[in-house]
């Protein structure tokens, strides 16, 4: 049977990939009681770790030549060079220049991400972020 394509075949291919860091949620503008009132255990001072699972999905035509919307090979090797040797077990707060100044948040950290993999991959692809903290909580990034 033959594969009939339409003249824009979109499709959506997805990299699991996972991480491990270290962070404190804490605004220096504010007191150490109201840090603790609005970030509760994430304020800990000696700061308090996640099992991140991160999920960046790709959404582009597919190659006729290969078939692929993105070579799977390529986004792990990026994923791996440019965010997974950046903050896997790390402290985020203390040795990354992302959140020196930029609080740690899950919501931040995937806006990172983005960014750093939006520089990386041609725009003609559409770009998500999403990244678990937890099995329950997790944010999701796609630029806009």
């Amino acid at each position: 049977m033959e594969l009939l394509f339409r003249e824009v075949m979109k499709v959506t291919v997805f990299r699991k990939e996972h991480f491990n860091a270290a962070h404190r949620l804490n605004n220096p503008a504010w007191s150490p009681e109201k840090n603790q009132a609005v970030f509760g255990k994430c304020n800990n001072p000696n700061y308090h770790g996640h099992n991140y699972d991160l999920i960046v999905k790709l959404r582009g035509e597919v190659d006729p030549d290969t078939g692929y919307v993105y070579d799977m090979k390529v986004l792990s090797d990026l994923i791996k060079k440019h965010v997974l040797n950046k903050f896997d077990h790390k402290n985020l707060n203390l040795d990354t220049d992302e959140f020196k100044n930029l609080n740690p948040s899950a919501e931040n950290i995937a806006v990172v991400i983005w960014n750093i993999l939006r520089e990386k991959i041609d725009r003609k692809f559409e770009l998500t972020i999403r990244l678990y903290e937890t099995e329950r909580n997790f944010v999701e990034y796609d630029g806009n």
